[in-house]
């Protein structure tokens, strides 16, 4: 696939061309997966640059993702104090609770966000595990899915045709379904659900032992239940004040914060920063892939990636009202 073939993601599905504006030199896309893959993958996202010097970029925390480099230059990650680097061809971005930083060169990255019900259906391995790591694809979920995806990547010389390739290639893995999948399933449509915070509140819903959830969250969603409930309201209320330009306006940060001082302390956690500083740093690619990513997929980022209403529907303690209040809200 050449850099000269990246298009861009051009009229995806009728989308305006402003939701994909980038620098000179850049371009992106964002596809959807076919709706049968919906429950597992959350995403595909394409990211290519065509100049060879190096470029630092700063990303939000996120769920798990699998990234395969085409044509690209070496790719160094940071994520907090750890760095991950030279990165392999295919490698498998672990669910993160700081922001990561990424110095790229010249190429294009793909990315394949992963549910937590993809990754209990993709791998044996606790996802707690790679929880703030970067490994190679092939040590976590083998060598023949890693090249599978290298080498049909390679052969492509259109990016309109990743989507479909990569359905192609994940569509006969998810067929195992995981003992734990409604459970899962539930606790994905809270994790994302406004005014949801209090661990004790989401097991009581879900009908389950704390203890139990903090296994199952830590085995499947890669940390513990209040980190992962603590991660979605932070971005939450910092995408707003992100992409409304109104970091002074803290009535737009979510209501279960006491003051701005609480919600100022969580962003020491989750950025590492100021979100003034963080702002004000390399965030080229994020701000246009927030921007993309709404448009094509519904949500900005892959942590606050929408439940479906029958997921919702599986969550004790919700009325059918609710529920359809929520779906049609995104």
């Amino acid at each position: 696939m050449k850099l000269d073939q990246m298009r861009g993601g051009t009229n995806i599905d009728g989308v305006s061309d402003d939701a994909f504006a980038m620098p000179p030199g850049m371009r992106m896309r964002y596809d959807r997966p076919a709706p049968e893959l919906s429950a597992y993958l959350t995403g595909y996202a394409i990211y290519a640059a065509d100049d060879p010097a190096p470029m630092i970029n700063w990303y939000l925390p996120s769920p798990a993702m699998i990234s395969v480099l085409v044509e690209a230059g070496p790719v160094n990650v940071s994520i907090g104090n750890h760095r991950f680097g030279p990165l392999d061809r295919a490698s498998l971005y672990g669910p993160t609770s700081r922001a990561l930083r990424t110095e790229t060169r010249t190429g294009i990255s793909v990315g394949v966000g992963l549910s937590a019900l993809g990754w209990s259906r993709l791998t044996m391995r606790s996802a707690g595990d790679f929880h703030n790591r970067v490994a190679p694809l092939s040590t976590v979920m083998g060598s023949a899915l890693a090249k599978r995806l290298i080498d049909g990547l390679d052969a492509l010389d259109d990016d309109a045709q990743i989507a479909p390739l990569l359905d192609g290639i994940f569509a006969p893995l998810f067929g195992h379904r995981h003992p734990r999948d409604d459970l899962i399933r539930a606790f994905t449509a809270l994790s994302v659900t406004d005014g949801v915070i209090e661990m004790k509140d989401v097991a009581e819903r879900l009908g389950v032992a704390t203890h139990e959830l903090r296994r199952m969250a830590t085995r499947h969603f890669g940390m513990p239940p209040k980190l992962l409930l603590r991660r979605a309201r932070f971005l939450r209320s910092f995408i707003r004040l992100m992409t409304a330009e109104g970091l002074a306006d803290y009535s737009m940060i979510d209501s279960s914060y006491f003051d701005a001082s609480h919600f100022l302390r969580d962003a020491g956690t989750f950025l590492g920063t100021t979100p003034r500083r963080f702002i004000a740093s390399d965030t080229t690619f994020l701000r246009a892939s927030l921007r993309a990513r709404a448009a094509v997929i519904g949500t900005p980022t892959q942590a606050l990636h929408g439940a479906s209403a029958s997921s919702l529907a599986a969550v004790p303690g919700l009325a059918q009202s609710e529920i359809l209040r929520r779906h049609s809200n995104g």
